[in-house]
């Protein structure tokens, strides 16, 4: 009867001379197992081959055993020993073949490099498909990227499928960073199974490092694409392509063939033209929106896409400097045929609130703009989505009204009515920038705390950027009399008070000289120059912090900035490019870097 446990007959093993340790009477070595397994870690690998060198050979070559046993050998550089169980291990488990693998270690570790090649080899050479997936995987524990390759292309081979372990083949071309392989493998996966799509996708996300990485792959999709127009996954992976390089004027053709192809009646170019407008693309958004409501007019989006036209160009109207007041008028005009035509409906309620808009921040017409919300407000059926936006706009007209008090009952009708949502949180943001333009920095950071958690990602940013705004400014001058002068400023720019508040901007620089919020100011007065057309005042003003290295914070933003006005306002072509340049090779890490690195390319001719 087995009654001695494993512990009590080792520690009696150990207490015996070396030369006289035996095994007592009644224990089962085969039960050492998890106890050679503890040593192991501990690397005490002269326990472990004591305790394993007793099993008998069938027991030594088990799944439970020979790892750890073989591991230990090779640790104490008892090379000849490990052959020998290794072989052991080859000739009893021929089904298994890691075992060859492990031998072909063993010849590499003694450092016989020809004897390992030449048995992986012939672990290579007898490979049935089974054994493809566990003998590639045991060459990549062993560190040996190129023999997995092998043994996958091997597997394909056996399988008479060129796109067979695809996914195992791209996963291990990009932990190595082979590009060109990743790239081979992508296409040849999406070509025979769309349904890899995603997982193409994800992967090609972690590969692409590098902006010749994105060229590399682009060529070849936009080739693929052109030799097999049939073949909708080149498009759909060209699309994604295009859309995560912001090229939305590419994407914009393989949405509209994508389209086209799967009956979609518009679906795919909404999609894509929203993406654009998020992105502030609006040609291409503009270009997206009227393909849909032309070709499918009668169809299910094309009354989506007549009023997302619109506000997509007065968008662009709204951000064209300096605002040209005839456009917006023919704006307005556009929007009333568009009302004329659908009716005042529920559904054309959206119509209503941006006619609002133009009307109370371009038009200056707040009394016609607060008519215009108070129609939403009142008509029935309409969604409390479009509702409480019409509210939010009219706490805006308030606000520039003077009437803060108005102004924050309407904000806090929203946050209550939509709390934790995207409306409710952009509400309470107007509720803490209108506490902030009051001067009261506190209840402001506190509205703000809040806001910084929110899912939002655009709105948590604002709130963060005002947040450190507050408290890089009340650190110093704890009355915070600069900000709340620098506060006062920002409310008139809100009420399109421009030379006022670029007045105010030179006061605050006058009455404050070398305050924290210095840059801060010269980089708001420079967007207020931009948007009257003083864009020469808009430069030099920029060079005043892109050349003061105490304005480190700001100057990337003002780098920008600046090429934006070069490409878009001055039309120096040369120069922009110049500027863009100095935003990639100056701030590396700036959130700036891939719109420059874009717009870089574009100017220089390279498409994007």
């Amino acid at each position: 009867m087995r009654s001695h446990s494993l512990a009590v007959a080792f520690s009696l093993l150990l207490a015996m001379p070396v030369h006289a340790q035996a095994p007592p009477k009644g224990w089962a070595p085969v039960s050492g197992t998890a106890l050679a397994n503890d040593y192991a870690r501990r690397g005490e690998h002269e326990k472990v081959v004591f305790l394993f060198e007793r099993l008998s050979v069938e027991e030594q070559t088990s799944l439970a055993v020979f790892p750890v046993y073989l591991a230990s050998l090779q640790a104490l550089k008892r090379h000849k020993e490990a052959e020998k169980l290794a072989r052991k291990a080859v000739k009893l488990r021929p089904e298994d073949a890691g075992m060859g693998v492990a031998l072909g270690g063993v010849y590499a570790a003694a450092g016989d490099a020809p004897a390992a090649e030449k048995q992986w080899q012939k672990v290579l050479a007898q490979l049935t498909p089974p054994q493809v997936l566990p003998v590639a995987v045991e060459f990549g524990r062993r560190e040996l990227p190129q023999w997995a390759e092998r043994t996958y292309l091997r597997g394909r081979v056996l399988a008479k499928n060129d796109s067979e372990y695809a996914p195992q083949l791209i996963q291990l071309y990009t932990q190595s960073q082979n590009q060109p392989q990743v790239l081979a493998e992508t296409l040849r996966l999406v070509a025979q199974d769309e349904k890899q799509l995603p997982f193409v996708r994800n992967m090609l996300q972690n590969a692409l490092r590098e902006e010749k990485d994105f060229d590399a792959l682009e060529k070849l999709l936009l080739a693929a694409v052109q030799q097999h127009p049939e073949q909708a996954s080149y498009s759909e992976l060209l699309l994604w392509l295009q859309v995560q390089r912001k090229d939305f004027g590419g994407a914009l053709v393989q949405a509209r063939a994508l389209d086209r192809r799967s009956r979609g009646e518009g679906i795919r170019v909404m999609e894509l033209a929203s993406i654009a407008q998020q992105n502030k693309d609006y040609e291409s958004a503009i270009e997206g929106y009227a393909y849909v409501a032309k070709e499918y007019r009668g169809g299910p989006y094309g009354n989506a896409a007549r009023q997302r036209l619109l506000q997509v160009r007065e968008a662009q109207v709204r951000e064209t400097y300096p605002v040209d007041a005839a456009k917006v008028r023919a704006l307005v005009a556009d929007y009333e045929q568009l009302l004329a035509e659908l009716g005042r409906t529920p559904e054309t309620a959206p119509v209503l609130r941006n006619l609002a808009n133009l009307h109370a921040f371009q038009l200056n017409d707040r009394a016609k703009a607060m008519a215009l919300l108070q129609e939403v407000i009142d008509m029935p059926r309409v969604s409390s989505d479009v509702v409480d936006e019409a509210k939010v706009t009219q706490g805006d007209l308030y606000l520039l009204k003077a009437e803060p008090w108005e102004a924050t009952l309407l904000y806090s009708q929203v946050e209550k009515s939509h709390k934790d949502s995207p409306l409710g949180y952009e509400a309470k943001l107007r509720n803490a920038r209108l506490s902030y333009y009051a001067g009261d920095f506190k209840l402001a950071q506190s509205h703000l705390d809040i806001l910084k958690e929110a899912t939002t990602r655009e709105i948590a940013n604002d709130a963060m950027q005002l947040s450190l705004l507050i408290q890089d400014n009340t650190v110093e001058d704890t009355l915070g009399l600069g900000l709340r002068a620098y506060a006062a400023v920002e409310q008139l720019v809100f009420q399109n008070k421009i030379k006022e508040a670029i007045m105010g901007l030179d006061a605050l620089l006058d009455k404050f000289p070398g305050h924290s919020l210095s840059d801060d100011t010269y980089y708001l007065k420079a967007q207020m120059q931009r948007r009257t057309g003083d864009f020469p005042g808009a430069i030099a003003t920029l060079e005043r912090i892109t050349g003061n290295p105490k304005y480190d914070v700001l100057s990337d933003d003002a780098l920008f900035l600046l090429a934006r006005i070069q490409e878009e306002d001055v039309k120096d072509k040369t120069k922009a490019q110049e500027l863009y340049n100095q935003v990639i090779t100056k701030y590396p890490g700036s959130i700036y870097v891939a719109e420059a690195r874009k717009r870089f390319r574009k100017l220089r001719g390279d498409g994007v």
